[in-house]
């Protein structure tokens, strides 16, 4: 029988249809997860066409090699398509019941390599902990700025993730605002004192059943109300508030274990799409961010979005995260 399951830290109810438990090949879409993604078979991203986007921010370079040119390792550049910008003050506006404010904010792509049909699983340990670094390092900068309240990091892998170009790259939004999915760890901390996140840890540990794989620094579970099949988190055992606080030790730990996941997941599931999203404590505001504990979310695409979703924010997810943990948990252990 289906179970509503709570999502503590998004305040929202999951939908586990055990009933309906699916294997990735019983997925009633095309999972395919790298596309042809390309303006035209263009691709404004690799070495060569840096003409095509805007300057870059920050860059990881070979030696005597120019700015915007050839010669790049990880290239940093504004989004141009960004629906924000970083310019004034956050005016908010009330007229009648309606209320908005300016689009202020900032949007960066992380090109993680100039080679066009590399991806994370594809990469040296080298290259992982220098896109890490490099995200570490937009995190911090953007926190520099007061006028920035949270900062979020993702990559979409594949049509069914939203990636619009199939060239590997991460994004980076300073946003002048919390978003409301993190006020659950708030509302936790607040009623308990405790963090919610290293509280999830104690009891999924206890449990057991929900574990991927776990390192000395890391974590890696299927959550309990996991909203997307198979979907898995990788937390850091020590408490953490903000990503931008990652150690060069956590950064090797991150990427070794990160690989080794990513890899393992795209074979077990049959190359599937999917979202990466490191998940963090605001910035630049005024209560504290004691509460909060930084994790990245991994959420492999197979099925669309659909009404429900929408129209109720309940998620389905026909796979339980027991049985998930399981056939990854398994996958890993013999593909090791």
């Amino acid at each position: 029988m289906p179970e509503l399951r709570k999502d503590l830290v998004r305040n929202e109810w999951v939908v586990i249809a055990t009933d309906r438990a699916l294997r990735p090949n019983d997925f009633p879409i095309n999972k395919q997860g790298v596309h042809n993604l390309a303006i035209n078979g263009f691709c404004p991203f690799c070495e060569g066409n840096e003409a095509n986007t805007p300057p870059e921010i920050a860059v990881v370079r070979k030696p005597d090699t120019a700015p915007n040119g050839p010669g790049w390792m990880v290239r940093t550049i504004p989004n141009k398509f960004s629906a924000f910008e970083l310019e004034g003050e956050l005016q908010q506006n009330r007229t009648g019941i309606n209320e908005s404010c300016n689009g202020l904010g900032r949007h960066e792509v992380v090109v993680e390599t100039p080679e066009h049909h590399l991806e994370l699983q594809d990469y040296t340990m080298e290259r992982i902990e220098l896109v890490l670094s490099t995200l570490k390092g937009r995190y911090n900068d953007l926190a520099r700025d007061e006028r920035i309240k949270y900062i979020h990091i993702y990559k979409n892998r594949g049509l069914f993730g939203g990636a619009s170009l199939a060239h590997s790259h991460s994004q980076v939004v300073g946003l002048p605002m919390v978003p409301e999915t993190r006020h659950g760890i708030e509302d936790y901390y607040h009623k308990t004192g405790h963090c919610l996140i290293c509280d999830m840890i104690k009891q999924e540990l206890e449990d057991g059943s929900r574990i991927v794989a776990e390192t000395e620094d890391f974590l890696l579970i299927c959550p309990y109300a996991s909203r997307f099949s198979y979907e898995t988190w990788i937390i850091p055992r020590h408490h953490t508030p903000h990503f931008g606080a990652i150690t060069s030790d956590q950064i090797t730990a991150l990427a070794s274990i990160s690989k080794q996941f990513i890899t393992a997941m795209l074979d077990c599931l049959d190359n599937p799409s999917y979202n990466l999203m490191i998940n963090t404590a605001p910035v630049n505001v005024q209560f504290a961010s004691a509460g909060y504990h930084w994790y990245i979310e991994v959420a492999p695409r197979f099925i669309v979005t659909a009404g429900l979703e929408i129209g109720t924010g309940y998620y389905v997810n026909p796979v339980a995260p027991e049985i998930s943990a399981v056939m990854l948990r398994e996958y890993l252990q013999q593909h090791e």
